[in-house]
């Protein structure tokens, strides 16, 4: 039985992360500052504390021989709000200083660590952005993950043994979850839900449950198989700005949404600060862009089987 550490262990990746391993088999030793629903399972191990807490996180590892780590705290959509700030960007810097050294110290063979798509500059043609593409992080959070994957990167290189592997995931989405889904068809400024003409241009979002699929066959991957690296995680097919107000009108309270004209594109009017700061700043002046990210490198690991029409 493979331990797996998993941090950010009470967050809604976390938590969904935590029951999938112990379901498959895994014993879990779960870190987070808030109780977690997993408490009670005889193979999972409870460490209430802030991820930053270096002496009971490295003590939970040493004790429990953990083979396995996978960072989700210090991610928006698990534990932290769409708005960074600069102490959300010191707690991540100060939990990359020990968090992945220790874990190799520890015994871990494998660390997936949740980043995101943001990295990636601005793409200048419309081919899907794959994971050779140049790296410009331009908000707060992109750089606070990217600064996390290189300080991965440096670990993994010195360790010898230990494989590295970086999700850039997606916004994610679930039945029940949908502020990444709603942030596409809505604009603060005017308060209201809206399409673009008939809502036929789409944005690549990651079903929570593809996310999951992929850390399992990571850590189920068959022996002499090179997986580690960069990995684009997200739904095999973008997500239409159409298909986004169907499915909040069937399982949410969504209200009128106004059709605007292409010709009627702006910016949304906030200024540079908001898109600095923002997760979820929506610029209106790209979003019909159909920007997409290629996820066939993960595809070797995982089938990438759920979408927005059969999540949970």
């Amino acid at each position: 039985m493979k331990t797996v550490m998993v941090t950010g262990a009470s967050g809604l990746i976390g938590s969904e992360l935590s029951e999938a391993l112990l379901n498959k088999g895994f014993k879990v030793i779960g870190v987070d500052n808030t109780p977690s629903a997993c408490v009670g399972n005889p193979n999972f191990v409870f460490v209430q504390a802030a991820i930053e807490d270096k002496d009971a996180v490295t003590r939970a590892m040493s004790e429990h021989r953990i083979d396995a780590l996978v960072h989700t705290a210090c991610s928006v959509d698990n534990d932290l709000p769409n708005i960074i700030t600069s102490a959300h960007d010191k707690q991540s810097a100060a939990v990359d200083k020990y968090l992945y050294k220790n874990a190799v110290t520890a015994g871990a063979s494998d660390i997936i660590l949740l980043s995101t798509h943001q990295v990636y500059a601005s793409p200048k043609t419309r081919e899907p952005i794959r994971e050779s593409a140049d790296e410009k992080p331009s908000s707060d959070y992109a750089k606070m993950k990217f600064d996390s994957e290189k300080a991965l990167a440096k670990v993994i290189k010195g360790s010898g043994s230990c494989k590295g592997v970086i999700a850039r995931v997606c916004p994610i989405y679930t039945k029940t979850y949908v502020p990444n889904l709603h942030a596409k068809i809505y604009d603060p400024k005017d308060n209201c839900s809206f399409i673009y003409g008939y809502g036929d241009y789409g944005f690549t979002f990651c079903c929570l449950y593809n996310f999951i699929d992929f850390v399992l066959g990571i850590l189920t991957v068959s022996g002499g198989i090179n997986y580690q690296g960069v990995y684009n995680v997200c739904d095999s097919k973008p997500i239409l700005a159409k298909e986004i107000v169907e499915f909040e009108r069937t399982h949410h309270k969504l209200g009128a949404v106004v059709q605007r004209n292409y010709s009627v594109v702006k910016s949304i009017g906030f200024g540079n600060k908001d898109a600095k700061i923002d997760y979820r700043y929506n610029d209106l002046s790209i979003v019909c862009s159909n920007i997409s990210y290629d996820n066939t490198k993960a595809q070797r690991i995982s089938t990438f089987r759920w979408k927005l029409s059969n999540t949970k």
